[in-house]
């Protein structure tokens, strides 16, 4: 059958052009598509996707990226010693190729999967972003802490300017508390960057 529609030659291997009736309309060029895939075709991924369709020949794999080309998927072709092949790097153009062979539900599959990828992708680097800011916070509180505990032992505290004095103080009753937490508790009430600028002094005078 396959052989008097024209796809396959005479020892019913793919012919290298088959008659132009085979891929004249959209329909035909999309059934081409697909069974090309379906018999020898490949799909890898997803962290390197590579859709590859094999041919006995050049030619072709030739015919199979001009065939695809009508919709506008641009394929790869390469020769190999032993078969020719027509293939895609990259999701856009593979999508493509399916899209154009008609087989919307894989399409639609792959598109999920890569917008859950693209949210873990996202979410996890939140995640690391959110720890690599406490990690900074916590290790800031707590060399705060020890410059302030320093200063109370060595009894430089009480001399300090009021408002580092009130800085140190602040730290050393709530060791785990926020730069803006500890603003708000000042006396008259600070902003975050001008107790940021307050305990860097203490942390200092602390460490001189």
């Amino acid at each position: 059958m396959l052989a008097q529609a024209g796809v396959l030659g005479d020892r019913h291997l793919p012919l290298e052009r088959p008659p132009g009736r085979v891929v004249a309309r959209p329909c035909c060029r999309g059934a081409y598509l697909r069974g090309a895939f379906l018999g020898a075709g490949s799909l890898t991924g997803p962290r390197s996707p590579h859709l590859e369709v094999r041919t006995p020949t050049v030619a072709g794999a030739s015919f199979l990226r001009s065939v695809a080309s009508v919709d506008d998927v641009r394929l790869k072709v390469e020769g190999r010693a032993t078969h020719a092949r027509a293939y895609a790097k990259g999701w856009e153009e593979i999508e493509g190729y399916l899209l154009a062979a008609g087989v919307v539900d894989a399409v639609l599959a792959l598109e999920e999967r890569s917008v859950v990828a693209e949210m873990r992708a996202e979410a996890n680097r939140l995640a690391n972003a959110d720890h690599a800011n406490l990690v900074r916070t916590a290790r800031a509180a707590q060399r705060q802490l020890e410059a302030a505990r320093r200063l109370r032992a060595a009894g430089e505290l009480d001399s300090l300017p009021d408002p580092l004095k009130e800085a140190a103080q602040l730290r050393l009753r709530h060791p785990a508390m926020s730069l803006r937490e500890l603003a708000d508790r000042a006396s008259p009430r600070a902003t975050k960057a001008g107790m940021q600028r307050r305990l860097a002094r203490v942390v200092e005078l602390g460490e001189l």
